[in-house]
């Protein structure tokens, strides 16, 4: 049976460049195939003296065949995963304006903002189903391929891919996060003008949101959440779960309490990558 990802997404977010890194990985890939051709291709693989194992397959237009197409693939046994590329339209406007290209449903819509929503609704389905979600609003390519490498690498430990990042809620709630936990309850170090020109890296800074019953009570109370939770989503067929720690803006409270939650998951030996959104901001 044949590993397969399904690439979808809006037109500008990135599917096109994530299947550039799955091909250095090894992956064999189709670009703007038509899901009915998806069956064909899958074939052709499965066929003895086949060198290919592995397929990345980025759809087309027909988005609401996808679906029905990713149930039918895993009732065959195939295992199948659906990679979801996002961004915002503001950034999706740029990248347009940048490349001077005509969006594909141009003909469908009064502009390029109108374009670009409508085809947000149209996938919007298959972002909800999607294995895996990445929002490529503030990522350049380097950090795209990293994101790639992580969740596909087959050197991980774990089958589950654990992404925790911190985020500020002054900023907005992450588009890719599966479950958000709110630390704005917990000493806030910016009231200290010492700590304040300090981030949650700093030990001090740690130390000052980790050291109290609150901030020590959560932490170990999340942590035993996760390590209940984890084995749940594996045994699913769930191969990412992306958990955003949100304090006010995203410096100091949410950046410890990720550090110290991702380094607890590396420790079971679960494949986990900490990232910070709002850090510099």
């Amino acid at each position: 049976m044949a590993e397969i990802v399904l690439i979808s997404g809006l037109s500008g977010a990135g599917r096109s460049g994530a299947a550039d890194v799955l091909e250095d990985l090894g992956w064999y890939v189709v670009d703007n195939l038509p899901t009915a051709l998806v069956d064909t291709i899958v074939d052709l693989a499965a066929k003895p003296g086949s060198e290919i194992s592995r397929l990345a397959l980025v759809g087309g237009r027909d988005h609401e065949n996808v679906l029905p197409k990713v149930a039918k693939l895993r009732a065959d046994g195939h295992r199948v995963r659906l990679l979801f590329l996002d961004a915002s339209t503001k950034q999706l406007v740029k990248r347009y304006d940048a490349t001077r290209r005509r969006h594909p449903l141009a003909g469908e819509a009064a502009g390029l903002v109108e374009s670009i929503e409508l085809e947000r609704s149209e996938l919007d389905p298959v972002r909800g189903a999607a294995d895996l979600v990445i929002d490529t609003t503030d990522l350049n390519v380097h950090q795209l391929k990293d994101r790639i490498l992580h969740a596909f690498d087959t050197g991980t430990e774990s089958r589950l891919q654990v992404a925790v990042e911190s985020f500020g809620f002054k900023h907005g709630l992450p588009l890719d996060a599966d479950m958000v936990l709110d630390v704005r309850f917990l000493p806030n170090p910016h009231w200290d003008e010492a700590l304040r020109p300090l981030t949650g890296h700093d030990p001090k800074v740690s130390d000052y949101v980790l050291e109290t019953s609150a901030g020590s009570d959560f932490v170990d109370r999340i942590d035993e959440l996760l390590a209940s939770l984890l084995p749940q989503y594996e045994a699913e067929g769930r191969s990412y779960l992306t958990v955003a720690i949100g304090c006010t803006g995203g410096r100091h409270r949410s950046v410890a309490v990720t550090e110290e939650l991702a380094a607890r998951l590396r420790a079971r030996g679960v494949a986990v990558r900490a990232k910070h959104l709002n850090l510099a901001s």
